[in-house]
């Protein structure tokens, strides 16, 4: 199985997720960074939901959990 291409490595209290790792590069991004690169077409398998008036990475729906934000 592959490794996932986005882990959560931050999260509130109230279990929103803050900060994010790309696995590949190693790049480490706060949530409105990651929402930037998401926009800007660098991570296809993610969109941006508003959640509680707030802008939030998830993942695309699709069969696999490999590529879950957890």
């Amino acid at each position: 199985m592959a490794r996932k291409k986005i882990s959560v490595i931050d999260e509130t209290s109230t279990g929103r997720n803050k900060r994010f790792r790309d696995n590949y590069s190693g790049e480490e991004m706060t949530r409105l960074k990651f929402v930037s690169k998401i926009k800007s077409g660098s991570y296809k398998n993610y969109h941006v939901r508003n959640i509680n008036g707030m802008e939030t990475p998830v993942s695309n729906p699709d069969k696999t959990t490999n590529n879950n934000l957890k």
